[in-house]
């Protein structure tokens, strides 16, 4: 994606006035707006656009958009996505995975929450379709070889089992997730704290450009943004919105995957973590959320869909492996385990080994023989197998 904006940009196409005018407010607000996405839906983005263009808005959104007001690059916006074999998705459109953004009308009030204005999406399958059945997967960057593995055990399963898997495509768990998807032929989403036409990090451009051919690269902001700190919290929540629970595999106490799995709880998606080893720095985060009930605690792709799968009606109880001894207990447990694996013992032997009385181990012996446990040879008595 990175060094093709140029190229884009040379091809000028004709636009729709409504999506000229959807493009240029998504630029003009780079993020959530509330006040203004009740606007657009109220009036429409053409008539909006003309009220931004002219300040004649409530106050409360003057501020928000008076910087912004007099760059209308929007058909060159256009133009670049195109050529990315890309499109902006708004709310008016099919794909607009409206029944994921639901759970911001909860938290609006918060700074930097709400849903996106609109989306800058990179890849042919339908946003909506993708997020369908969605698990988002993030971590350090500085993974372990413990944390890499995990996370392509558990994405790995995941894709192949149908789950869309989010991240954000950076360095550590966030690529190794991606990858796990695509090396089994699943389908993956990165969001990016950056425009869609910019490969952030460097280093995963190839990485992006199969994930754009698998599944999506989203941003809600305009092409040509560049990554900034506040960008990489803001994009945290759209990773938590897109999918039915986020798991994080590693991380820090502090560290942007723990604010993703703050983001989920807020919007009333599950959160789970991988337990790590207590000398790593890198699993504190996930250690101290297991710890204090901030996260379930998951191991492999069955435990992930158990949490954040869809609640399923069974007709019976799932069969669980026993053991035929386990209908025993008390003195009859003690006196069968006192038994040898091989061999014989008489019912003296067998008081001192099991600690329990003669008097009851004559009368547990004849119980465990009815019900096939034991027998009685010359010697004394054995265990069946």
């Amino acid at each position: 994606m990175a060094g093709e904006t140029e190229e884009a940009q040379a091809v000028p196409v004709n636009h729709d006035p409504r999506r000229l005018a959807w493009a240029y407010l998504a630029r003009v607000v780079q993020g959530p707006s509330p006040q203004l996405a009740r606007l657009v839906a109220d009036n429409g983005p053409e008539e909006v656009a003309r009220a931004v263009r002219a300040g004649a808005l409530p106050d409360e959104l003057v501020a928000r958009t008076a910087a912004r007001a007099q760059v209308d690059t929007a058909a060159s916006d256009l133009d670049v996505v195109a050529a990315l074999g890309g499109r902006l998705v708004t709310p008016e459109d099919d794909e607009w995975p409206q029944w994921r953004f639901l759970a911001f009308a909860g938290v609006e009030r918060e700074a930097g929450a709400g849903e996106p204005f609109a989306l800058w999406v990179v890849g042919s399958r339908p946003l909506a379709e993708l997020t369908d059945r969605a698990v988002g997967i993030v971590g350090t960057r500085a993974a372990s070889s413990y944390g890499e593995h995990v996370t392509g055990e558990i994405a790995g399963d995941l894709a192949v089992d149908g789950w869309t898997v989010v991240s954000g495509a950076a360095f550590g768990i966030d690529g190794a997730a991606h990858r796990a998807a695509l090396g089994v032929g699943g389908t993956t989403i990165a969001v990016l704290a950056c425009g869609i036409d910019r490969a952030y990090p460097a280093g995963h451009a190839r990485l992006l450009r199969q994930i754009a051919r698998e599944g999506a690269v989203v941003s809600e902001y305009p092409p040509g943004t560049s990554p900034a700190r506040y960008r990489f919290l803001a994009r945290n929540r759209l990773v938590a919105a897109m999918s039915d629970g986020v798991v994080v595999v590693e991380a820090g106490w502090r560290s942007g995957a723990r604010n993703t799995a703050a983001w989920a709880r807020k919007l009333g998606r599950p959160v789970m973590a991988v337990p790590g080893p207590v000398t790593a720095a890198s699993s504190t985060g996930c250690n101290r959320m297991i710890r204090e009930g901030e996260a379930a605690l998951v191991t492999c792709a069955g435990d992930v869909v158990e949490v954040a799968g869809p609640i399923e009606l069974r007709d019976e109880l799932p069969m669980v492996a026993s053991r035929d001894t386990d209908v025993l207990t008390g003195d009859v447990l003690l006196v069968y385990e006192a038994l040898p694996a091989s061999g014989t013992r008489g019912t003296g032997e067998l008081s001192v080994e099991s600690g329990v009385p003669i008097e009851r181990v004559r009368a547990s012996l004849p119980l465990l023989e009815l019900e096939g446990f034991v027998g009685l040879g010359d010697t004394g008595w054995f265990r069946r197998t």
